[in-house]
């Protein structure tokens, strides 16, 4: 009796996570598709495989479950970049980030494209989110860079432009994939690709910024 207690509310919770990822996969494949407006909570439920009630249990609205989708993704890009102090070697730090962005790029590109659309559209569902906690993450960063800068552990360059170059670099792998394979000739970006363009930009931003 004791066993099936403890395992039981752990096990409904790994459940509830589990649709809940399923149903943001789902609604990201769908805004990535018809847009925020053409999407409906009927079709991401179907695609999902669950009642669209359990839907409305997780989010209470579209809107929330498309900024759910956006803040997902912005998460997921920006974990490497969370835990940084000015004591870390800007190297690996740089260099890690880089990989995990391209990773992203190769693993969840829709992601990134629907990302990009709400960018273009000037992010009006994501405004908020970005005025408030992402601007004090992004100074934050910019802070850390300042005193790698005053260490000498790199040239006196802005860094808002350097973590813009990153995003851009990156990023270009996933949005812009159809030009690359295009310009390449090539039928698809192969892993190897990927990891090619990663070496690149680290050469690149690591040589630019003064970086050994």
């Amino acid at each position: 009796m004791t066993k099936s207690i403890i395992r039981g509310p752990y096990k409904l919770g790994r459940i509830r996570e589990q649709s809940r990822d399923l149903i943001l996969q789902a609604a990201q494949a769908e805004f990535a598709c018809h847009g925020f407006r053409g999407a409906t909570m009927q079709h991401i439920a179907e695609s999902a495989q669950v009642p669209k009630a359990n839907i409305h249990y997780y989010f209470t609205s579209k809107l929330g479950l498309y900024g759910a989708v956006l803040e997902n993704t912005l998460n997921l890009w920006d974990n490497v970049f969370n835990e940084l102090s000015s004591h870390d070697e800007p190297a690996y730090v740089l260099s890690r980030y880089i990989d995990a962005k391209i990773d992203f790029s190769r693993t969840h590109p829709t992601a990134s494209r629907l990302f990009a659309k709400e960018m273009i559209s000037g992010a009006p569902h994501l405004s908020a989110y970005l005025q408030q906690d992402y601007r004090q993450w992004f100074k934050q960063r910019m802070s850390v860079f300042e005193s790698w800068v005053a260490q000498g552990k790199m040239d006196n360059i802005d860094p808002a432009h350097v973590i813009f170059m990153i995003w851009a670099s990156t990023q270009y792998y996933a949005d812009f994939e159809p030009q690359i394979i295009i310009a390449n000739d090539t039928e698809q970006l192969t892993e190897q690709a990927f990891l090619d363009a990663a070496s690149s930009i680290k050469h690149i931003i690591l040589k630019g910024c003064g970086i050994h």
